[in-house]
């Protein structure tokens, strides 16, 4: 008989932590017992109505708790690997963020360690939870416009990070880029085969001294033909834009910005229109609350989970792969998959 009621760990409580235990706690037969974080001094106002149980400084405390079924991993990707594989012998199902890490040998070996133990685990992206995008995907999957030729993914934040935040961020193609990366493989049904990067710091210059970039365009070719293009802005002076193209030999399948509201207002002083929602908590939130059901019932009816550890390699296969190309000014192949069972 499934167990009815599904208790959480949450390790990890700044933004998206915060927004996940704020997601978790209206979500029917789940119950968020422990959060933890190593700065957990800083937490008491958010906890009082956070709907969680408890608080504690480390992340073992949730793991030795035979009470608690997953876990959320929210902490910095630094500390991901040590996390999922203690995580999956302690037999905790593990929802974590993206990146899985920022070593393909550290990753692979985190699968193992979770194969082996034989837990669910699922990869935070969202956005394949999107209304939106996921609609795009039916579409092209239906051939619906026909076989696909070009895929054009735009995605622009309102906003650069902080300085300090980006040496330990994994750089604009593990950061932000891998949310599109993720997005090609999931609306094309094709794996990306081959990236090139043009890019620079046009937003900070600051951005570039520490090594990083703010600003770029990522071409790619797809396994079915297909060709692709993202351009990524650090900072869209309008608001958070997040667009995608899919062109067919039928058709064209279109996703635009989602808006306040979709009033257009003409006078004779011109036209005007909502701009973008701020930024991804605005935009996504229904999305995030969409992927943790599906996880929340991978769990209780004990089937595959829809973001796999294979989509989180993939992206941030193809997010290595840009780097190197940024790096060397030419197209880079990415490194699939073979003959490997991933959950």
């Amino acid at each position: 008989m499934a167990k009815q009621e599904i208790v959480i760990g949450v390790i990890g409580a700044g933004r998206i932590g915060k927004l996940h235990v704020g997601n978790l706690k209206n979500i029917p037969n789940v119950r968020v017992k422990t959060v933890s974080d190593v700065f957990i001094d800083h937490l008491g106002e958010w906890f009082e109505t956070s709907g969680a149980e408890q608080l504690t400084k480390s992340y073992q405390d949730i793991l030795n708790d035979p009470e608690i079924d997953a876990i959320f991993i929210c902490s910095p990707t630094n500390t991901h690997i040590e996390i999922i594989k203690e995580a999956a012998i302690a037999g905790k199902h593990i929802f974590c963020e993206k990146p899985i890490s920022f070593s393909d040998e550290e990753t692979m070996e985190a699968f193992e360690v979770v194969k082996k133990a034989g837990v669910k685990f699922q990869i935070g992206f969202n956005r394949r939870f999107d209304r939106n995008y996921s609609k795009v995907q039916g579409l092209v999957e239906a051939k619906e416009i026909g076989d696909l030729h070009i895929l054009k993914i735009t995605s622009r934040d309102p906003e650069p990070p902080s300085l300090e935040y980006i040496p330990t961020s994994g750089g604009l193609f593990m950061d932000m880029a891998i949310h599109d990366f993720d997005m090609a493989r999931f609306v094309s049904g094709s794996e990306v085969e081959e990236v090139f990067v043009q890019g620079a710091s046009l937003v900070n210059p600051e951005i570039g001294k520490i090594g990083d970039i703010d600003t770029a365009i990522i071409s790619l070719k797809f396994a079915n033909g297909a060709i692709g293009v993202i351009d990524n802005s650090r900072q869209a002076a309008y608001g958070y834009d997040q667009r995608l193209e899919a062109f067919g030999s039928k058709g064209s399948a279109n996703v635009k910005n989602e808006t306040e509201s979709r009033v257009e207002f003409l006078s004779k002083d011109g036209v005007k229109e909502d701009k973008p929602l701020h930024f991804f908590l605005e935009r996504y939130n229904n999305a995030y609350i969409k992927e943790v059901t599906e996880f929340f019932e991978a769990i209780t009816n004990d089937t595959e989970v829809s973001c796999t550890f294979k989509d989180g390699i993939m992206a941030q296969r193809i997010a290595m792969a840009a780097k190197e190309s940024l790096e060397s000014g030419k197209p880079v192949k990415v490194k699939l998959l073979e003959k490997l069972t991933i959950n």
